[in-house]
């Protein structure tokens, strides 16, 4: 049975005897659903029918047998299937004995001594179930994810009420998190707690409940839309790039196979029932026999110095290489584990490992890791057999397909053979971070008018000043930069609830409003010795939000004298990382010439600013006011599409226009934008623009060089940093 709960779906359980479902859950169960709909949400898509894809499938299912390896995260462009294939793995996962009327699914064998519902008596009436996969919704809340606590009750009647949440829903199964690199914050901080404890915490005013939380994570993501946090990716096992086929043959069965598929999941189904049975019980198999799979010494060694050359930080990497070569020794059918072993293990686990800055794209070290891979075996110690022994010493299939009922087999061709093919995971090109060659310098061309000179290099980011809106928002986005109402931070106040309380209640201001009450009780009738529903008061938090940084580059022939260019790259270097760290979304206006262009249109991925600021080439004119109504063009778009983000310019100019109009005229476009003019201005001849265009729009300004934040401290313990003004 499916139970469509609100936002999320939980596939593959059913009702346990005395569960608590929420209206929103029996309304969405109940509600009519159209044939097709029932019977393609009946009805997932084969496993075993995906075509391709083979990086992405064993990994799956090494997590499926191991679930210790940590999960996978499943990267790639748009319409690959990324959701079709965790879907379907479902219902390839083994059944779980479940203590029967327990809604957090204890294990009748070594049942949680902390179990909410417990404790569970030895010997307590037990049954199977499906293993759960639970989807996670981008927007869901927090109280829906680790469960919440009935506050109204809990002060009129004291009683402990308490509703579980997703977590509770995915324990011992599987938590699927479709654009995970899009979850909020306050999401990602209690994914992390469960998936580093095995535990959920809920924590209301002195209320704690308690309850494990170990599930299988299977994120997906598109990299177009910015990188999940890192510390997120450290969590996951394995990470898998995909891509859709480059092969008209297969592009076209693919379709063939999705249309057959529409038009009746069923008879689909049933096409490959033997395949999906044998995986099933493959994985079964495979699970039981991890427990006795060898780990050699020599392969403990060969991973710790392939994890040493790789250049990996921390201990986990080592931890879930070892994991995941006996996982693939045990899916093999081997009971030793040997170098190929390690090597595909190596080559799923270590890639998104070593990322030495956040904004260093992903996935550019491929060549580094085979580099890795071939210092290891070198330094390995002669064995006392040179050859390395049979490649299969235990007779098991070589495949990790499983032949040709295995994913890599069968209809969908010929398996994968052991090592993670690199077909459909193109890395991004090598010039992710900004090139430092002696190109650098525009000279002499990038002064004439018209001409382009070359992109310039960027040197080495700093941390930079504090740039915020000083106006409070009312509650945006969440993140690290400007002050707002949200539902986390520091409290300042209170207020009645719209409707149900929706954080945490204020006490002071609840007891207060209830004894007001109470003055008044012998005129209604009411009791005047308990807190009622109606005395509620909400707590009013501020805290941190993400902006809109929207910056506009002077990137004129004048830019290039001096090789001033490179001090700019660098500033804005340093401002993007600084916008990564503040969950903030970017974009990039550049004007040189006769036009301004925007290289980058506002988006949260970082990275392909990094990319687009180290192509930025210099020369030309010095169109300023196009720079200017491109912006005020650009934040009113965004405005439109996201009214709750508030958008920070920065402007970075000498303030020297010699095309186009005055930029001054453009200001009222830009009227009650927070704005920032940082002066490029140098030399010891200075005429002041960027102050004027500063003055004109209501902006503070600050010279280039003290853009650091290593300068003076205020006496309130931050950076004397130059402050937006409100919006």
């Amino acid at each position: 049975m499916r139970v469509r709960d609100g936002p999320a779906t939980v596939t593959g359980c059913w009702e346990v005897p005395g569960s608590q479902e929420t209206p929103a859950a029996r309304t969405d169960r109940t509600r009519a659903w159209t044939p097709a709909e029932r019977t393609l949400a009946v009805t997932p898509y084969p496993f075993s029918a995906v075509v391709g894809l083979d990086d992405l499938r064993l990994a799956l299912l090494l997590t499926a047998v191991s679930p210790a390896v940590g999960g996978v995260l499943v990267r790639g462009e748009k319409g690959t299937a990324k959701s079709t294939v965790v879907r379907a793995l479902a219902a390839l996962l083994p059944e779980v004995d479940v203590v029967r009327g327990c809604r957090f699914a204890c294990d009748p064998a070594a049942p949680d001594p902390g179990c909410p519902d417990g404790p569970h008596e030895p010997g307590a009436p037990h049954g199977h179930r499906p293993a759960t996969l639970v989807e996670l919704p981008v927007g869901a809340t927090e109280d829906r994810v680790v469960g919440t606590l009935d506050i109204q009750r809990a002060l009129a009647d004291g009683v402990k009420a308490y509703e579980p949440g997703l977590l509770a829903a995915a324990h011992r199964g599987a938590l699927y998190v479709d654009e995970v690199n899009l979850l909020p914050d306050h999401l990602v901080d209690l994914l992390l707690d469960a998936a580093a404890m095995g535990r959920a915490h809920v924590e209301r005013d002195g209320v704690s409940v308690k309850h494990a939380a170990r599930f299988l994570l299977v994120g997906t993501m598109n990299p177009e839309e910015g990188e999940p946090r890192p510390q997120l990716v450290d969590r996951f096992g394995l990470v898998v790039t995909v891509a859709a086929p480059r092969d008209p043959v297969q592009r076209a069965e693919v379709v063939r196979r999705r249309l057959a598929y529409e038009a009746g999941p069923d008879a689909f189904a049933s096409r490959f029932a033997r395949e999906e049975a044998a995986l099933a019980a493959r994985i079964v198999a495979a699970r039981s026999a991890v427990p006795s799979v060898v780990l050699p010494d020599a392969e403990l060694d060969r991973i710790a110095r392939i994890s040493l050359a790789y250049g990996v930080d921390g201990m986990r990497a080592d931890i879930v290489v070892a994991r995941c070569a006996v996982a693939l020794a045990a899916w093999h059918g081997r009971t030793t584990v040997t170098r190929e072993d390690v090597h595909d293990a190596a080559r799923l686990a270590l890639p998104h490992r070593r990322r030495k800055d956040p904004l260093d794209p992903p996935g550019t070290d491929e060549e580094r890791l085979d580099e890795a891979l071939a210092q290891a075996d070198a330094d390995m110690p002669p064995d006392d057999d040179p050859d390395g022994g049979p490649e299969n010493p235990d007779g098991g299939p070589q495949d990790p397909g499983g032949g040709p009922e295995g994913p890599g087999g069968g209809p969908d061709g010929p398996g994968s053979g052991g090592a993670p093919p690199s077909s459909d995971a193109t890395p991004p090109s090598s010039d992710a971070t900004p090139s430092s060659s002696p190109e650098g310098d525009a000279g002499d061309k990038s002064e004439k008018p018209g001409g382009q000179g070359a992109a310039a290099p960027a040197g080495a980011v700093f941390r930079t000043r504090a740039l915020t809106i000083a106006a409070r928002g009312e509650g945006g986005h969440a993140g690290r930069r400007s002050p707002a109402f949200a539902r986390r931070g520091r409290v300042v106040g209170s207020r009645v609830p719209l409707g149900k309380l929706r954080g945490a209640p204020h006490l002071p201001a609840t007891l207060r409003a209830a004894v007001h009450r109470a003055a008044g009780s012998t005129a209604d009738g009411s009791a005047p010795g308990f807190v009622q529903p109606r005395d509620l008061r909400e707590a009013v938090h501020v805290g941190r939000e993400a902006n809109l940084v929207l910056f506009v580059v002077d990137a004129s022939g004048s830019m290039a004298a001096r090789k001033r260019m490179t001090v700019v790259k660098t500033a804005v270097l340093s401002l993007l990382r600084d916008a990564y760290q503040r969950r903030d979304r970017i974009g990039m206006i550049t004007f040189r010439g006769r036009e301004a262009e925007q290289v980058l249109p506002p988006t949260s991925s970082h990275e392909v600013g990094v990319l687009r600021l180290a192509a930025l080439r210099t020369g030309g004119r010095t169109p300023l006011a196009a720079g200017l109504r491109t912006a005020a063009a650009t934040i009113a778009t965004e405005r439109r599409r996201d009214p709750r983000r508030r958008p920070l310019l920065v402007v970075v100019t000498d303030g020297r226009a010699t095309s186009g109009p005055d930029p001054v005229t453009v200001a009222p476009a830009l009227a009650g934008v927070s704005t920032v003019v940082v002066d490029c201005e140098s030399g010891p001849v200075r005429l002041g623009l960027a102050r004027r265009l500063a003055a004109a729009l209501g902006a503070d300004v600050m010279p280039l060089d003290a853009l650091s934040a290593a300068g003076t401290i205020d006496p309130a313990g931050r950076p004397a940093a130059a402050r937006g003004r409100a919006a």
